[in-house]
């Protein structure tokens, strides 16, 4: 049996979650969330857990279990606590500012770069150089910080662009005369 689908998901108080026949929502205090799920998986909810089986000789099936385990715990957690991912700006004159559901961005372009936020994402700025996306369903956080990222990626001389909190940038000597 796969060794993530064997853990079973713990559903926290104050989530719900409806078995369909061909897909699964979950809804909590932070949202609520949808997936289709693979006929090769079964989803059982037994009291607060929900357990993930399938065919014992089906080397796919096994394969499938686990991601639809990590899918559907993903999901749980999303509408439960939520996800997020910190962005750091580094970089003379770079900054960034939330407007609603836009993203103003001063990357040393000789134009302001707006970022239109997408639907079920929330993003806030603390300071100038700090943006923090939040959301329920963990694909589209990555997805939109991943995009934000893209406008300017952190360069290996300087170390200037938008990086990730935890993201460490190898640095690289300059050219020597």
């Amino acid at each position: 049996m796969s060794r993530v689908a064997k853990d079973p998901i713990s559903i926290p108080s104050g989530v719900e979650v409806q078995l369909g026949t061909s897909t699964i929502s979950v809804k909590g205090p932070k949202g609520q969330l949808q997936l289709a799920t693979n006929p090769l998986v079964s989803l059982a909810q037994e009291g607060t857990q929900l357990k993930v089986d399938y065919p014992q000789d089906n080397k796919q099936a096994a394969a499938m279990a686990g991601t639809m385990r990590a899918l559907v715990n993903n999901m749980v957690t999303g509408v439960s606590a939520g996800f997020e991912r910190k962005l750091s700006i580094t970089g003379v004159g770079y900054r960034a500012q939330a407007q609603g559901k836009k993203l103003n961005l001063t990357l040393g372009f000789s134009h302001p770069v707006v970022y239109e936020v997408p639907e079920g994402v929330d993003v806030e700025t603390p300071s100038q150089t700090e943006v923090v996306v939040k959301g329920a369903d963990k694909q589209k956080v990555g997805q939109a910080a991943a995009e934000i990222r893209s406008y300017r990626p952190p360069e290996p001389y300087k170390g200037k662009g938008v990086r990730y909190v935890d993201e460490h940038v190898v640095r690289k000597q300059a050219k020597k005369k």
